[in-house]
């Protein structure tokens, strides 16, 4: 058994408050849904809203003409007669996912019509589409609601419409209030009464069960289950694609189509996009959720893989750490050294596990690329040269004028001074600092991420931490800097990314 899954992300994912996504990066997602994650189909937007979501229609639709995927590309659309239908045509769409009413109470509350009126509706536009050579879906919205207050009136929409031309009757779960017991039972009655209808399931987590409620509607006999990148969505979000995909692959033993190793990728693309940043525990794709913690648990792995599960971070396009901090011990520490290809003896190693466990305990963060500087410190050691040395800088910060910084650094002795602006002082100061390599002919890497960690409550001051993502000939590695101003703790973190460059100590974290 395979289940078909549609990604909702840039419908009712862009749903989630403070997101919008434009045209370039609808098509660039829906791209790389479609060929890359391979998912079944897309829902990406919804008809009449906006001129820009009409002009990003029509991008994603004439390329997947061109790719032969336009079947795959659906718009929600509602019953208005040939208004949705129109609108979706003219922007190059073929399918329709209608937005028709699943409870009682939608119907004569919202709509202030009869069931009767609201099929007669339908019918309507199931003909006009028909006639413009439309596919239709159709949404049985506050289907979960309906259920529970009146089952009698969801049984009415099915037995009006289960011999028309729809192809998908898709049951939401739209204010995300049901529980695993009851999406079986309303899932199993409706295959049971209609054993020839296909149908989704769209889970909200407003009570965070999304995930065990595709569990159980999968378990039910569903054939399609809708997903979001990230969990984005409408409140609190919908059924994570990640999530769903480690679930039916390794829990249910059905299948799917999806590509495991582009999750990662994609899921970084969306968090970029959205803005919305991925937990750092989020199951499969948050930052540490293949990392291991405790020192046993690098003990275990490096005796048998007594901490590994199923879910190991290769199907997903990731990598097994160990982090560090006052919890670890030295086969973590082992673990991290292995990385780097640095050699320590027993009582180095003691010394080392000893300072990095203090550093835990004062709540201060310990990475891999730390780790050659907290040798040369507790060691008194030249494990680390410093090639590089910022000597002087100035910023200069003038209203109604871009910030402006002069550089002064130090490579291997030789001094070397360049001015730049830029968007920011710490831009300003980074744009000196290439226009410097440039004359050296030296590459440098692209800035992938930029985090800023300010202590709560005011505390003007306490230390900032600033944490950079940078990318290097197909690496990608963090760095860190600590200060009491947020552009000198930036500067130190960049100053570290330029000597583990120079002293070839990466590790990719991704």
């Amino acid at each position: 058994m395979t289940i078909e899954l549609m990604d909702t992300t840039l419908r009712d994912g862009e749903q989630t408050t403070g997101v919008s996504f434009n045209e370039s990066e609808k098509l660039a997602m829906a791209t790389m849904l479609l060929e890359e994650l391979k998912v079944d189909r897309i829902e990406v937007a919804s008809a009449r809203v906006s001129d820009g979501e009409y002009r990003a229609v029509q991008k994603i639709t004439e390329w997947a003409a061109k790719k032969g995927l336009l079947d795959k590309v659906e718009v929600l659309g509602f019953v208005d007669g040939r208004t949705s239908l129109e609108w979706i045509q003219s922007a190059g769409g073929r399918v329709i996912n209608l937005l028709t009413k699943g409870s009682l109470k939608h119907v004569t509350g919202q709509l202030g019509k009869t069931p009767e009126e609201h099929v007669a509706d339908i019918r309507k536009v199931l003909q006009a589409a028909e006639e413009m050579d439309i596919d239709v879906n159709i949404y049985l919205e506050d289907w979960s609601n309906g259920m529970i207050d009146s089952p009698d009136y969801v049984y009415f929409m099915l037995d009006q419409l289960q011999d028309s031309t729809i192809k998908r009757f898709m049951l939401p779960d739209t204010l995300g209030i049901l529980n695993p017991d009851q999406v079986k039972e309303f899932c199993s009655s409706i295959i049971t009464r209609y054993p020839n209808l296909h149908l989704d399931f769209h889970a909200h987590n407003d009570y965070d069960l999304a995930v065990a409620n595709v569990y159980a509607a999968i378990k039910a006999g569903v054939q399609g289950i809708h997903t979001t990148i990230n969990g984005l969505g409408e409140r609190a979000g919908n059924a994570p694609l990640a999530s769903v995909v480690g679930l039916v692959n390794d829990q249910l033993g059905v299948k799917t189509n999806i590509e495991e190793a582009k999750i990662t990728k994609v899921s970084q693309l969306v968090e970029s996009f959205s803005g919305i940043r991925i937990p750092t525990n989020k199951p499969l794709t948050g930052e540490f959720v293949f990392t291991q913690c405790a020192g046993i648990h690098a003990d275990g792995d490096n005796k048998d893989n007594l901490y590994f599960n199923r879910l190991m971070p290769e199907r997903f396009g990731r990598v097994r750490k160990y982090a560090l901090g006052k919890t670890s011990g030295k086969a973590n520490i082992l673990k991290n050294l292995e990385e780097l290809g640095i050699d320590l003896s027993s009582e180095e190693m003691k010394k080392v596990t000893e300072r990095v466990i203090e550093l835990g305990d004062k709540k201060e963060t310990v990475t891999t690329e730390d780790l050659p500087y907290i040798i040369s410190d507790v060691l008194k050691s030249s494990s680390i040269k410093e090639h590089i040395k910022v000597k002087n800088y100035s910023l200069q910060l003038t209203k109604g004028l871009m910030p402006l910084a002069n550089v002064s650094i130090e490579i291997d002795g030789e001094l070397h001074q360049e001015t730049a602006n830029g968007d920011g002082q710490y831009d300003a100061f980074m744009h000196a600092i290439w226009k410097i390599y440039e004359k050296l002919g030296k590459n440098h890497p692209v800035l992938e991420d930029y985090i800023v960690t300010i202590p709560p409550g005011g505390k003007t001051d306490a230390l900032v931490e600033t944490v950079i993502s940078w990318e290097f000939k197909g690496k990608l590695f963090k760095t860190r800097g600590l200060d009491a101003d947020q552009t000198e703790a930036a500067i130190k973190a960049t100053v570290k990314m330029l000597n583990l460059i120079e002293n070839g100590n990466l590790k990719i974290i991704n």
